[in-house]
């Protein structure tokens, strides 16, 4: 395990594995911690030998908690600079899953000088309505910032299952509701926008059986979209394989 401090007394940790440069970056999604979700992928024989960081965002993980942080994607994207900037990093390949995709747009969009091209695992590039019940940041934004803190993060981490509480539950309650509701409101302009104006290599890695809407538009962008059989949400758990043939294959070079 790793860490930088990125502002006094506050740190973001990775877990790394050594390699080639250009570097991976491995960003997260809502309530998780990259080296749970992606150790299996960047150990893949077509994905070892570059240099890989399974970083964890402000919050969540092995990462500090601050309580006065913002939980905003904007402040996410901010706070992974930094970091990166201190670690020595530019222009990384970018890989980030769920709203961990939603992170690395805008990270590309306000640091350019940080990314070189973008993997997206079944990103967040649209708002939604948040909903008493439902999956996920909809779900979870859906509750007052006080009645989550009390009552409704046990009840949230109760419903989603044994994979998903196991990393949930390392997450900052205030972290966790408030980076679902800036993911619910999204960024103005909205991650898609921001998606379809960036020039650098783009891959959107979406289920066989989902393909994500808008989809001619992001493709006539530059977008490659490339659907990962077998798969729900968690692209790189459901089929290591698939995910890991995947990102080797795209021709990310600028």
């Amino acid at each position: 395990m790793r860490a930088v401090e990125i502002r006094p007394g506050v740190r973001i940790r990775w877990v790394e594995v050594p390699g080639a440069t250009p570097a991976r970056v491995y960003l997260h999604g809502l309530g998780a911690s990259s080296a749970p979700y992606y150790a299996e992928a960047v150990a893949h024989p077509l994905l070892a030998g570059r240099r890989s960081l399974m970083m964890d965002m402000l919050g969540f993980g092995i990462s500090d908690r601050p309580a006065g942080f913002a939980y905003s994607l904007e402040g996410h994207a901010d706070a992974l600079a930094v970091a990166l900037a201190k670690i020595g990093l530019r222009r990384s390949e970018i890989i980030g899953h769920s709203m961990g995709g939603a992170v690395a747009i805008v990270l590309a969009a306000r640091h350019p000088e940080m990314v070189r091209s973008l993997v997206l695992v079944d990103p967040h590039v649209d708002p939604a309505t948040p909903a008493l019940g439902a999956p996920g940041s909809r779900g979870i934004a859906a509750y007052g910032e006080a009645d989550f803190l009390s009552h409704g993060f046990d009840r949230v981490l109760r419903d989603v299952g044994p994979h998903w509480a196991a990393t949930m539950r390392m997450a900052g309650r205030e972290a966790l509701y408030r980076s679902a509701v800036d993911l619910v409101r999204g960024t103005s302009p909205t991650m898609r926008k921001l998606l379809l104006e960036l020039e650098i290599p783009r891959v959107f890695l979406h289920p066989e059986d989902a393909p994500p809407s808008g989809g001619r538009e992001l493709a006539a962008s530059g977008v490659q979209l490339v659907s990962v059989p077998n798969t729900g949400h968690n692209i790189m758990i459901d089929n290591v394989e698939g995910f890991a043939r995947a990102v080797a294959q795209q021709r990310l070079s600028v």
